[in-house]
């Protein structure tokens, strides 16, 4: 069947935050066509003629079940799509037709004008590097731990040293394996005497510890703020979900608008900012994931995430209007309680 004005939501297979909104538009009558990058062949079908008129480019996204006219797409949730890898091909005919995958399907997608995308991926990898991260927060009022990327082992060493308490931050997420056993890299303490020449392999980020309280997790969908305090023990509360206990956060207004403001510098309209709370209720600007994980949030505490992003999706318009109307309404360079 052909669906009319669609949402498509291109995801992995297992998605547990794509079902939870994909289950909101279906309340709403709004139709939806899912799909993997990394089904492309007999589940995934693209096809799309350009030089056409009036419309520069039509055609279409085809799996089994559903069909996407791609001149009807009021939107696309770009959430954890898979991209194929063919194994069963040898090592360069895989990465050749790899490459024609993400820029065949992926061009098609990036050339329509209509929809709206949370969040267009080229946005999200704009917006993904932590150091520009750290100098956006820091213009738009934000305090920042004290931080320093390098990967010159003497300034590490005399770095860590000042700060007294210091922590290390990967850069980056990658899949990494060790002993055939996934491995994730935590925020953790770091001394002086364990950094050796190792460092100079990579830059490595290194920051000042927060004496905080509790960590906030803010989701930003659109014009909605869902804040919720995370109480722990842990430097990185992710390493034991068990030990968590989730309070909603209702954030100064200041702070909120300083959140919309640093996403549409981004050009994204969702967004996952993790905040620390320090002894004086003072908040602390750590890091923006563009695309993080939020369904077991709405699960823990009610707030209605998936409800923000399926009203967001059935919109749809492109032209997602400024939130607000400059950047010098929200400085200082603290946030409290009470600001």
């Amino acid at each position: 069947m052909t669906e009319e004005r669609s949402v498509l939501v291109a995801t992995e297979a297992d998605d547990i935050t794509a079902d939870m909104v994909i289950t909101e538009l279906n309340r709403r009558a709004v139709p939806v066509v899912r799909f993997n990058p990394a089904d492309i062949g007999e589940d995934l079908t693209v096809s799309a003629r350009f030089g056409t008129c009036p419309a520069p480019v039509v055609g279409q996204v085809r799996t089994p079940s559903r069909t996407a006219d791609v001149t009807r797409v009021r939107s696309v949730y770009w959430r954890r799509p898979e991209w194929p890898t063919f194994p069963h091909l040898s090592a360069d005919d895989s990465r050749f037709a790899a490459a024609q995958v993400r820029y065949g399907l992926g061009g098609t997608l990036y050339a329509l004008d209509g929809p709206l995308w949370v969040n267009h991926p080229l946005r999200v990898a704009a917006a993904d590097y932590k150091p520009a991260q750290l100098v956006l927060a820091q213009q738009l009022g934000f305090t920042i731990p004290p931080t320093l990327v390098t990967n010159d082992p003497d300034e590490a060493r005399e770095f860590v040293h000042a700060q007294g308490r210091a922590i290390f931050k990967t850069l980056r997420w990658t899949p990494y394996t060790r002993d055939d056993m996934p491995v994730t890299g935590w925020a953790a303490p770091v001394t002086p005497d364990e950094i050796d020449d190792s460092v100079r392999v990579a830059p490595h980020l290194f920051q000042a510890r927060v004496d905080k309280v509790a960590d906030v997790r803010v989701l930003l969908v659109g014009r909605h703020t869902f804040a919720v305090r995370i109480d722990s023990n842990l430097l990185d509360w992710r390493k034991d979900y068990s030990a968590l206990t989730y309070t909603v956060e209702h954030l100064p207004d200041r702070l909120a608008q300083a959140l919309h403001a640093y996403l549409d510098r981004l050009d994204l309209v969702s967004g996952s900012f993790d905040l620390a709370v320090d002894r004086a209720g003072d908040y602390w600007w750590l890091e923006l994931n563009p695309n993080g994980q939020w369904g077991w949030l709405e699960t823990e505490t009610g707030l209605p995430m998936s409800a923000a992003f399926a009203d967001l999706l059935t919109q749809g318009d492109r032209r997602w209007p400024t939130r607000h109307p400059s950047d010098a309404a929200w400085r200082p360079c603290s946030w409290s309680k009470g600001s």
